[in-house]
């Protein structure tokens, strides 16, 4: 039984996967003991706690910091937002969307996003029997959706993903939260990781949309349907919903500039 230990301990403190991944990427986890020290750095230690203070992983590997950052933020959803199963649902789901990583190689980023959520709903588990209830199908689905969207496969240097598309993120920002509310409702933005660099502010809702090379038409086939389609594509944007019902990803489309909303 001793042994068994052991060997599980040696398994999840497992530093390298593989000769070849360590020497064509450079592939090294970090010891979960130097997770904690690292994050226990006065000034750290007390964000981790803050309900929206945002944390970005520039090399997420399998979610070793972000899933300890979870940790203590639900701890402390738990702690002071869990006056009934619905209030601890909406922050804890408010905490979560606060977390975002990149990460290269597709194996890891999808154990990251699958380590995230099962951290998540352990908490949630927790929560629900305590308050003689059961876990609800919106709320993990609304997790696994700020889980995806805020986990990316890509190259946090040339902020691209695999097929040289920008890396994008979405903001999930909390319409009016006042002290002693249960309900959250968000507003979505997407931004692009060089958005991010530069300091690009965005309407709330827009939507990130890949910048088009202009084409050299042939003036002797222009199709005027085709030119009524590519000048009148559709603005959507992100609608506000409570953030318990992220998952369906509504949208509306705009009437004219989106900067006019």
């Amino acid at each position: 039984m001793t042994n068994e230990i052991i060997m599980n301990k040696e398994v999840k403190e497992r530093l390298v996967k593989s000769k070849k991944r360590v020497q064509k990427h450079g592939e090294v986890f970090t010891p979960l003991r130097t997770v904690k020290d690292m994050l226990n750095l006065p000034g750290i230690k007390e964000a981790c706690e803050e309900l929206q203070k945002t944390f970005l992983e520039p090399s997420a590997g399998e979610g070793a910091f972000l899933i300890e950052v979870l940790s203590r933020k639900m701890t402390m959803v738990a702690r002071e937002y869990s006056e009934s199963l619905e209030q601890y649902e909406n922050y804890s789901l408010l905490a979560l969307s606060t977390l975002y990583g990149v990460e290269l190689l597709e194996d890891n980023a999808q154990t990251c996003v699958m380590n995230m959520f099962q951290v998540f709903n352990d908490f949630y588990l927790e929560q629900a029997q305590k308050h003689g209830s059961s876990m609800k199908k919106k709320v993990q689905d609304s997790a696994k959706i700020l889980i995806s969207r805020n986990i990316n496969q890509g190259n946090f240097l040339t902020r691209q993903t695999p097929d040289g598309k920008p890396i994008v993120f979405s903001e999930w920002k909390p319409k009016m939260l006042r002290k002693g509310q249960k309900k959250i409702t968000v507003n979505r933005t997407e931004y692009s990781l060089e958005d991010i660099y530069v300091g690009l502010k965005r309407h709330l809702g827009e939507t990130y949309s890949t910048p088009v090379i202009a084409e050299q038409l042939d003036l002797f086939s222009l199709d005027d349907e085709i030119v009524e389609e590519r000048t009148n594509n559709p603005v959507l944007r992100y609608v506000a919903v409570p953030i318990t019902e992220v998952y369906k990803e509504e949208m509306e489309e705009v009437d004219g500039n989106i900067n006019e909303i």
